[in-house]
């Protein structure tokens, strides 16, 4: 049994169907991530609400990969930890004992984010049923000392198809959804809160790189140049591959 009041975070193991208390949290902070102030402040005003027991929303931040997303769920829990927020992150294939986790949390006086990281479903998986029931669906309200906090590279969280669209009808000038697709929309209808993340352009990318630089004494335009190619390799610029620049141009020098 976790102990709430000295346990910061802790971690699901179905196999052991417990949860293991997370003593080396990833330190990340607010200020560290660069490029995503709006976001960044939507989801620090949703925080701050949940945490003074006012209306606040579940929250999906969705969109390219290695963009902030996850960074900025765990630096806004760093922000408040000392504030009575707690996180329990659940991975998605360990859906199906959400509701018993949640069941043991309901009635704690801490305030909880369940964390779901890279959250998507294929056509065949069923395993977001328990999300929903959980999110909005059951019989029973929804827990007011709970929040889901969940990221992924997918806007509704399932796969679109162009057969699905197929299926829908235009009445009196108004579109009228698939059951295919319906059912898609209303699990991710069920995240109030819903940030986009997008690619960074050049300029943002070397600012992300600068910012993990603040110390550097060597010239800049061979560190860009640098960091520009590492990039290129990877045929992507984003927040992740700055870090990843980082830990491979310090670890070489």
């Amino acid at each position: 049994m976790i102990n709430w009041n000295d346990t910061r975070a802790a971690i699901w193991r179905q196999s052991k169907a417990k949860l293991r208390a997370v003593h080396h949290i990833d330190p990340i902070q607010l200020q560290d991530l660069v490029g995503i102030d709006q976001q960044k402040q939507r989801l620090v005003d949703n925080t701050e609400r949940f945490l003074q027991h006012k209306p606040a929303n579940n929250a999906l931040l969705w969109g390219a990969r290695g963009t902030g997303k996850s960074s900025l769920i765990k630096a806004v829990f760093n922000a408040y930890k000392e504030q009575g927020l707690r996180l329990i992150e659940v991975d998605k294939t360990d859906l199906l004992s959400l509701p018993d986790i949640v069941d043991d949390i309901r009635e704690l006086p801490q305030r909880f984010l369940i964390y779901c990281d890279d959250l998507s479903f294929d056509n065949n998986e069923t395993g977001y049923k328990p999300l929903k029931s959980v999110l909005e669906g059951s019989i029973e309200l929804p827990p007011d000392n709970v929040l889901l906090y969940a990221t992924s590279n997918r806007r509704n969280l399932v796969p679109e198809s162009m057969r699905d669209n197929l299926a829908s009808t235009h009445v009196n000038g108004e579109v009228h959804y698939a059951d295919a697709i319906e059912e898609k929309i209303s699990l991710a209808d069920r995240f109030g809160l819903r940030l986009s993340f997008y690619s960074i352009t050049q300029p943002e990318y070397l600012q992300i790189v600068d910012s993990y630089f603040s110390d550097y004494q060597g010239g800049r335009e061979v560190l860009y140049k640098e960091a520009l190619q590492f990039a290129a390799e990877r045929g992507a610029r984003s927040g992740r591959v700055a870090k990843q620049f980082y830990c491979y141009f310090v670890g070489r020098s």
